[in-house]
């Protein structure tokens, strides 16, 4: 029996000049993962943050117009969309009660009130309109009761 020797005259020539390049490739694999990985927190985070902060301004601003009788609803979302850094110029507003009567908000009726947004995905140039393309909408909407006994507009 050949007694085991670790030279390089037994070793395959080919397994001799890979040598050291599994830790090239782990790093070059690792790389090409992780960046898009990173771009996927990073995007996700960011519509979250815009439909958090669609979901807070349309309930905090039906809560207002249905306790308050000369709210304007703009300035209500407005208010809250300011906190979490979203331009309310950019938001689209609408309301609308139930039943319809001919007032809105009216005593007794039910508030509903969307917010409508578009989130831009970050790092996307506007260039060629890639951004209206990359856009995502948000929809927000919350209902809140008016008591029977409001007197409003």
């Amino acid at each position: 029996m050949r007694p085991w020797n670790r030279s390089n005259e037994d070793r395959d020539p080919l397994s001799a000049s890979e040598q050291g390049s599994a830790s090239l490739e782990f790093v070059a694999v690792g790389v090409l993962m992780l960046v898009p990985l990173a771009y996927l927190v990073i995007a996700l985070a960011t519509v979250q943050s815009q439909t958090l902060g669609a979901e807070a301004a349309a309930r905090f601003a039906a809560r207002t117009i249905a306790s308050g009788p000369d709210t304007d609803p703009a300035a209500a979302v407005a208010q809250v969309a300011q906190q979490y850094d979203i331009d309310a110029a950019t938001l689209d507003v609408s309301m609308s009660c139930l039943p319809e009567t001919g007032v809105c908000p009216d005593a007794g009726s039910i508030v509903l009130l969307t917010v409508r947004a578009e989130v831009d995905l970050p790092f996307v140039p506007s260039v060629l309109g890639f951004d209206s393309l990359t856009s995502i909408p948000v929809e927000a909407t919350a209902a809140h009761k008016v008591s029977r006994f409001w007197t409003g507009r």
